[in-house]
């Protein structure tokens, strides 16, 4: 038979291994993985000689910005930025104007994806508003998001409608989501603690970008600690699925590492920032509010790493938080007045690849966090693998090449990334979603609309690794 599209000469990367294979494609999935070489007929060939062939990457945790915020990013800007850094489905957060918390408002923005997204998507929902749960649930999203969070002099990026930090109304929506079977992403924060803590560098005239991060890492990441240690609890109460924001310190690791060994259905993710910006506080006195999301004191930086290696961090996703310069420059003197979170989806991937390859983590455990562990969790069956019959979602990536991070290569409306200067081995080549190429020769070739909802399909289970397809 005739194939649309034959990939050769590359090697395959999975979370459990990598071998020489060609690769066929008919319509949207892969129809065929076979011995280098093997004959096969096509409508269009890639060569990937020399080049590494990966299962594209899923981002469960992005801030698309549309609608209501579109000077900071919209839904195509976004999207595009995603096919030139490999990721092939993102999933948006739900802090726009409106905030997706009811049917009606979901429902808008599902149509708002589904005219202008260039890879796949899913939306997580809003979940604060109870009687809206269930309903919501059959939309096709993979997961709920609550902040415990309420901005302290500024009403973005966690604006009223989508915080939640009441003990009981948490619990409330805990109980609303457990019989969906979805899982619930929770921004952990406690919010009286850091009342009380903010107030306390305000008294001494203490607002700048150092007196921030200070302040959201104080007493050892005491507001994280406590907030993860309540959702646990109110998991184990409740069986719902839970998914932690922001991991970031060894007192939320200890929890989750004692949650899963209890048998508690927990996962967790990383953003880049913990790793590669905010673990540094040169970083901090260097980019003042531009490398700000949150200052992860450097005793976290190594068990973090090892939380990635062993499995205690579930995956990986960008929080990627666009934010423009005009938002970010009071920060430098009052960063409680500026908008907070940094960018990543276009660059995240090559920096972890270039961590790989500096000995940091494998390149397939690499795979597993960025790729097959987001789709097991959040049960996208034919995603976040290369096997037949899984969705033909690829990263053509040439792990020789060379890049510097640059402000003007920034696919966005900022024209900023806090890993300006920032050099990486790892450089994506081609992307593909679906079969379609949305990214090549260094340009995004996708279209709007092409990109679709990725719909949960499969099970949920514990993320983890999946046997390569055979060569042959």
């Amino acid at each position: 038979m005739s194939y649309d599209l034959v990939i050769r000469g590359g090697t395959l990367v999975t979370a459990t291994g990598r071998y020489a294979a060609d690769i066929a494609i008919d319509g949207e999935q892969i129809a065929a993985i076979v011995a280098p070489g093997t004959p096969l007929e096509a409508s269009r060939v890639i060569d990937a000689t020399g080049r590494h062939v990966l299962p594209g990457a899923i981002d469960v945790h992005s801030h698309h910005r549309e609608p209501g915020f579109t000077h900071k990013e919209d839904i195509v800007t976004a999207t595009s930025a995603c096919a030139a850094g490999g990721v092939t489905t993102s999933f948006a957060m739900p802090n726009v104007a409106p905030p997706p918390n009811t049917v009606e408002r979901l429902d808008a923005m599902i149509d708002l994806y589904n005219q202008r997204a260039i890879v796949d998507w899913n939306i997580n929902a809003a979940g604060t508003v109870p009687d809206q749960i269930a309903e919501m649930s059959t939309r096709g999203i993979c997961a709920f998001k609550v902040f415990m969070v309420v901005d302290s002099g500024r009403d973005y990026p966690h604006m009223p409608g989508i915080g939640v930090h009441d003990h009981g109304k948490l619990l409330e929506i805990f109980e609303a989501i457990a019989p969906t079977g979805l899982a619930l992403m929770v921004h952990p924060h406690d919010q009286e603690l850091m009342t009380h803590i903010e107030q306390g560098f305000w008294a001494k005239g203490e607002r700048d970008a150092q007196a921030y991060a200070k302040a959201y890492s104080a007493m050892d990441g005491i507001i994280w600690d406590t907030a993860a240690a309540l959702l646990l609890r109110l998991q184990q109460s409740t069986g719902t699925r839970l998914h932690l924001l922001h991991t970031q310190t060894v007192g939320v690791l200890q929890q989750i590492r004692a949650a899963k060994a209890a048998g508690q259905p927990v996962t967790a993710e990383l953003n880049p920032w913990a790793v590669f910006l905010g673990n540094d506080w040169s970083n901090i006195v260097r980019w003042g509010p531009y490398a700000l999301s949150y200052y992860v004191p450097e005793k976290n930086t190594e068990p973090l790493w090892e939380a990635l290696a062993d499995g205690t961090i579930d995956l990986i996703s960008t929080d990627h938080a666009p934010h423009t310069r005009e938002e970010k420059e009071p920060g430098w003197t009052d960063c409680w007045k500026a908008h907070t979170g940094t960018p990543s989806t276009q660059f995240y991937v090559p920096m972890f690849l270039d961590a790989a390859l500096a000995g940091r983590l494998t390149l397939e455990r690499v795979v597993d966090l960025i790729a097959t562990a987001p789709a097991e969790a959040f049960g996208l069956a034919r995603k976040g693998r290369l096997e037949v019959g899984a969705d033909a979602d690829i990263a053509i990536v040439n792990l020789d090449a060379e890049m510097e991070i640059r402000d003007d290569i920034v696919i966005g409306k900022i024209g900023w990334t806090p890993y300006a200067g920032k050099r990486v081995r790892g450089v994506v080549e081609t992307t593909l979603v679906r079969g379609g190429i949305v990214y090549a020769d260094g340009r995004v070739v996708g279209n709007p609309g092409w990109g679709r909802q990725a719909r949960p399909d499969g099970a949920w289970k514990a993320a983890g690794t999946v046997a390569p397809a055979s060569a042959g």
